[in-house]
């Protein structure tokens, strides 16, 4: 005769398997089974709270950097021209101090006026404020330039002539074009 198998489930009864044997086998089965599925619930439930609580930190943390970007981004905007402020009140103390003076000559007052106009431009110059001022015969740009008239010249066409107003930029950045006279095609 051969062993019972009780391995397998769904074998013919032999004379050694009784039915409560194997009720009993199947309600371990089931019962292993159940503790199985069991603990496996018990591990995700772990991991989703794990990862709901890290899901939290990191939108917290991102609403922290914006809330600092916005911060920053706002002081920003508000000092920005704290440093350019600052580069003038030289210029304007010389204007005052020259304003002071009640018995100054033409030429003091031209002299004045000529350091008080140096200080201005360097303090554009160190702001990034450059002047846009072509020379007679440079090729009219039209994104620096703005052509206020066309003469009869000996130079090229569409060149400029004269510069009627200096232009300005600052960080590559048109603020004002030069307002240009331009030569006229011949």
């Amino acid at each position: 005769m051969s062993e019972p198998n009780t391995n397998q489930p769904n074998q013919p009864l032999n004379a050694y398997q009784s039915v409560e044997e194997m009720a009993a086998a199947q309600a371990a089965n089931e019962s292993d089974a159940l503790s199985q599925a069991q603990a496996d619930l018990a591990d995700l439930k772990a991991k989703n709270a794990d990862l709901a609580d890290q899901f939290l930190r990191a939108k917290a943390e991102a609403d922290n950097a914006r809330r600092r970007a916005e911060e920053e981004i706002s002081k920003a905007r508000k000092f920005a021209v704290e440093s350019f402020a600052e580069s003038l009140l030289p210029v304007a103390d010389s204007l005052e101090a020259g304003l002071i003076i009640k018995d100054a000559t033409p030429d003091q007052i031209r002299e004045g006026a000529q350091a008080t106009l140096r200080q201005l431009q360097a303090a554009l110059e160190r702001n990034k404020v450059l002047a846009i001022n072509p020379a007679a015969g440079t090729k009219f740009d039209p994104h620096q330039h703005q052509a206020i008239s066309v003469v009869p010249s000996e130079l090229d066409a569409n060149t400029v002539v004269t510069v009627l107003q200096k232009g300005y930029s600052i960080a590559d950045r048109v603020l004002r074009s030069a307002l240009v006279t331009v030569s006229a095609p011949k």
